[in-house]
């Protein structure tokens, strides 16, 4: 009978221990990121292209963390489609993304989303937008979708933002469950 008990206890605390292992050591998990704070749709600079600006905490699903190859934003309002491809990131100094490790106890920074320097022009215009965040990450083939929302720019705010100066954040209500926007006149976001 207690040969029975120690056999069963020896088989359990097996089962724990390979448990407790793939959980830590073997299990790749994912990136995930939270909900943004803020969202920025402007100029990058004084005069400077347009960019989509955003803070959040991009975490590892596992104890074993991910790299982020690179990241970029997909907006699509109506039938257009654009992509902010060109990645920088960073709190005070700002780097061109070109690869973060993401742990579990995850990384709090500022991203800013450029558009690609082949010529390619965009205006944001009123309307409703459909933003989607994606993460390459290192081993895989296709980008992960990390985050989708949607923001909408008035006829007023479109207008604010023709002089190429301004710009409008979003900053998350979380009692509404909703964005609330406001025109600023001199952003000062510079990202590169």
């Amino acid at each position: 009978m207690t040969q029975t008990i120690s056999v069963i206890v020896s088989l359990l605390a097996l089962v724990i221990s390979v448990i407790t292992a793939w959980l830590t050591l073997l299990r790749k998990g994912t990136v995930r990121m939270t909900q943004p704070t803020l969202v920025f749709f402007g100029p990058d600079g004084p005069s400077g292209p347009p960019k989509i600006f955003l803070r959040t905490l991009l975490y590892s699903t596992a104890k074993r963390g991910q790299i982020i190859e690179n990241m970029f934003i997909k907006v699509r309002r109506g039938e257009s489609v654009q992509n902010f491809n060109i990645w920088v990131y960073g709190d005070g100094t700002m780097a061109r993304g070109s690869g973060v490790y993401v742990g579990e106890e995850g990384v709090a920074c500022n991203h800013h989303f450029l558009l690609p320097k082949d010529g390619t022009r965009y205006e944001f215009v009123a309307g409703d937008y459909n933003v989607e965040v994606f993460a390459s990450l290192v081993g895989q083939s296709k980008p992960d979708p990390l985050y989708r929302f949607r923001l909408s720019l008035s006829e007023a705010q479109a207008t604010a933002m023709k002089d190429k100066t301004a710009g409008v954040f979003f900053d998350w209500g979380p009692d509404a469950g909703r964005y609330h926007s406001h025109v600023d006149e001199h952003p000062g976001h510079k990202a590169i």
